[in-house]
């Protein structure tokens, strides 16, 4: 089983990672902490400014290059949403309070590769494929 690590503001302020595992429908689990407001993470990196209620992306690891920000009220939920032709992510946060999940394909298809992150604060500062649409969960 493919894991792999998600820096959250809780994680920098504990100094420990507490995983808890979140599944949305039809989708693989991805790891996380309990959220909180962004800072510095154990490992230098620095966590992208993303506010409450929305999903940030990022085109380059570690929260740099151009950001795009979705907010719940203007994203159709259980849908999926491409990123504008030409772009992808490699950085995230989410913070919708909804499970979000990522996929490699620009329509959804769950034949590449996708994960599903928490909604209640959830930094990763690097995806494990390049991120070209994504589903906000209901629930």
């Amino acid at each position: 089983m493919y894991t792999k690590t998600v820096l959250t503001a809780a994680a920098v302020l504990t100094a420990a990672l507490t995983t808890t595992l979140l599944t949305a429908p039809g989708a693989r689990p991805a790891q996380a902490a309990p959220a909180g407001p962004p800072g510095r993470a154990a490992t230098g990196t620095v966590l992208g400014a993303c506010g409450p209620g929305r999903l940030c992306l990022w085109s380059k690891p570690d929260f740099r290059g151009r950001a795009q920000t979705h907010e719940l009220a203007t994203t159709d939920l259980d849908s999926c949403v491409a990123l504008p032709a030409g772009t992808s992510a490699q950085s995230l946060a989410n913070r919708t309070g909804r499970p979000v999940t990522t996929y490699q394909s620009a329509e959804c298809a769950e034949a590449g590769e996708f994960e599903t992150y928490p909604g209640r604060g959830t930094w990763v500062p690097q995806t494990p494929y390049e991120v070209r649409a994504f589903k906000i969960w209901e629930r």
